[in-house]
């Protein structure tokens, strides 16, 4: 009976493969029923259930998964030879429900529709359309740099603790909000990774657990990053699963936020994204672009170039290609390279509005 169930399950993994390969075809069906429908509710739920606990429950899932698959592993390995066919059917079950999980609380949001259609911009931009948003954005930059720092040579330094900067998050969300209702965050989940040191060497600097939908940033980073950071993680909260959309709302959102620290970090942030796009189109022109930023904010870039590169291993590389390859699986055929994408999102969302 047991060996029956099992069977059903892993072929249960293939039927959903199948459906999610057809759903791929139908974006609009997903936003409609999916991301503004069921994922709203779920993901309201688990916030509520897990987002006040100080802890990052879904770490310690993720810890005591880790050490069950071990145990099992280990106990199981005879197995292997003398009973195949039922360690096969072990493992297939399990994916299958891990498979249907996934999906069912987080997932299906990497087939919904791409954000540049609901907002009603254009997906591309030519280079004279990205050098005039850069030297707007730089003006912009320079502008509020100089109003948290002495003079355009120092950096800007946070005055907030990393869990301040998270009471924070939701405020920029609110102003947010009011143009676009269905980006109302409200309870918050966001809570430093008990990985955090894995994290860092592994590259990154947050994530996004789909089984608890807490928000896991990355507690060793630059405070400087926190606010964009802890945004665009809130961003996959919401139902971006996309990293360039999630890039996208997180920077407008520290954008919006009233707090200038949170200003500041949104518009480096965009600015940093932009100023790489020109030197890849236009290397002349990035470099007389860069000369016109003001030396502090180049400090603060350079921060967090430098805590990256205390990091770097060998295996990090590996990390990154295992993200990049999950990516192109879900729904994103450019992996990794999509999240360039964000500044196609800048250019022609700020087309005809103020910075």
């Amino acid at each position: 009976m047991l060996k029956n169930k099992k069977l059903i399950l892993v072929i249960f993994l293939g039927i959903q493969i199948l459906l999610i390969s057809i759903l791929k075809n139908y974006p609009e069906f997903v936003e409609q029923f999916y991301s503004n429908g069921i994922y709203t509710f779920l993901s309201k739920l688990m916030r509520y259930v897990f987002g006040w606990l100080p802890f990052s429950v879904g770490d310690v899932f993720y810890t005591l998964a880790g050490i069950y698959v071990l145990r099992w592993l280990i106990k199981n390995r005879k197995r292997v030879v003398k009973d195949t066919l039922n360690w096969l059917l072990d493992i297939g079950a399990t994916l299958s429900i891990a498979y249907f999980a996934f999906h069912i609380l987080w997932a299906f949001n990497y087939y919904r529709q791409p954000l540049y259609e609901s907002l009603n911009i254009e997906a591309e931009y030519t280079t004279e359309q990205l050098i005039t948003f850069t030297e707007k954005l730089i003006i912009k930059s320079n502008v509020i740099h100089s109003k948290l720092s002495k003079n355009d040579t120092l950096k800007v330094e946070l005055p907030y603790t990393k869990s301040e900067i998270f009471d924070k998050v939701r405020d920029g969300y609110k102003t947010l909000s009011v143009e676009y209702p269905h980006l109302y965050y409200k309870p918050k989940s966001i809570k430093k990774s008990i990985y955090s040191v894995p994290l860092t060497y592994m590259g990154f600097s947050g994530y996004l657990n789909p089984f608890t939908n807490e928000a896991q940033v990355d507690g060793l980073i630059p405070t400087y990053k926190f606010p964009t950071t802890s945004c665009h993680e809130v961003a996959h909260q919401l139902g971006y699963a996309a990293e360039n959309e999630a890039n996208f709302i997180g920077s407008l959102a520290a954008i919006s936020n009233d707090d200038i620290y949170f200003k500041y970090s949104g518009y480096t942030f965009a600015l940093r994204h932009c100023l790489a796009e020109l030197y890849q189109r236009d290397s002349e022109v990035y470099y007389k672009t860069l000369e016109t930023v003001n030396k502090g904010i180049i400090k603060n870039y350079l921060e967090v170039q430098e805590f990256w590169t205390a990091y770097k291993n060998p295996l990090e590389p590996i990390f990154k290609k295992t993200f990049d390859n999950f990516l192109k699986v879900n729904n994103q055929s450019d992996g990794m390279k999509s999240y360039n994408y964000v500044v196609a999102l800048y250019v022609n969302y700020y087309e005809d509005k103020e910075l």
